[in-house]
């Protein structure tokens, strides 16, 4: 099958390529190859290309700058799934979508989770933004789906894991102090892409949840993944009011894979088992990035 991978600079770009590039021919573009908001070059890389399948994983992703940068913020996460959508449909091919849990205005009480069908309501551009993006793609096909997912870590970029594990090294004696009343789902790039390889075959469409299951706060997925690390930290909690950031954070960012459970087409596994895995894998990686980095 042809496949088409946009943000392929990305984490999941990345493992998306690795996970899929050994089966099927795949085209994987970086927003410096090709950017989504303009036309023309979409065009002229599907007319040349001629995907089955699209996996969009472009996105402004920097939280707080999309709060500063609203245009560029809209234009890719809003606009470019359209433009992708609409050539897409022109020539029928599958899309295959990443969203996020900031569509949510995250003020569900945890531990109860969001499922597909709830009402959205996002708090930050970020969040608009990708809510936008939906809609267009909804508005433009059929033959889409639409993965919301959340809290990404993988070896193709920066997260959270990563800070944390340079923070802990680069000053072991300085407390450091973790968000403890954000909740969410440490999901693995590599995980996600097994989901989407799935869904890549499959005729489901439609808006789907694809995190890993289980849940932790911010502060509760550093404490275990230094210890599987055996990084030794001056840990503590703090509060989101100790810690203000220019855009809102949902408190509970808890995603529902229900209809990939319903489809029997979940691949997701508890976040405690991918994150061994991921430091099992990683481990003199991630501890050679984080020096090399902590200067």
């Amino acid at each position: 099958m042809k496949i088409l991978i946009t943000g392929a600079g990305g984490q999941l770009g990345r493992d998306c390529l690795a996970r899929l590039g050994s089966v099927h021919r795949v085209v994987a573009c970086t927003s410096g190859e090709l950017d989504i908001t303009d036309r023309d070059q979409v065009d002229a890389v599907f007319r040349k290309n001629r995907p089955e399948v699209v996996i969009n994983c472009g996105a402004f992703t920097a939280v707080d700058r999309c709060e500063e940068e609203t245009g560029r913020c809209f234009e890719v996460n809003g606009v470019g799934p359209g433009i992708l959508a609409a050539q897409c449909r022109a020539g029928n091919a599958r899309l295959i979508h990443i969203s996020t849990d900031y569509v949510f205005d995250g003020n569900r009480p945890v531990p109860t989770p969001y499922c597909e069908d709830d009402p959205v309501n996002p708090l930050s551009a970020y969040g608009r933004s990708k809510l936008a993006g939906e809609r267009a793609i909804e508005e433009s096909m059929d033959n889409y789906c639409i993965l919301r997912t959340a809290w990404l870590y993988g070896m193709g970029g920066g997260n959270f894991l990563k800070t944390i594990l340079r923070l802990a090294l680069s000053r072991p004696e300085r407390p450091l102090k973790i968000v403890n009343d954000q909740f969410g789902s440490l999901t693995w790039t590599a995980r996600l892409a097994e989901q989407i390889e799935v869904l890549v075959d499959s005729p489901a469409t439609g808006i789907m949840h694809a995190t890993a299951e289980g849940f932790s706060s911010w502060f509760e997925g550093a404490v275990f993944f230094l210890r599987a690390m055996g990084v030794e930290a001056n840990l503590g909690p703090c509060t989101t009011k100790e810690y203000p950031t220019p855009a809102h954070r949902p408190a509970n960012s808890i995603l529902e894979n229900k209809r990939l459970k319903n489809a029997a087409l979940n691949r997701m596994v508890p976040w405690q088992q991918d994150v061994q895995v991921f430091v099992d894998q990683n481990r003199q990686a991630l501890f050679d990035e984080a020096l090399a980095r902590r200067g």
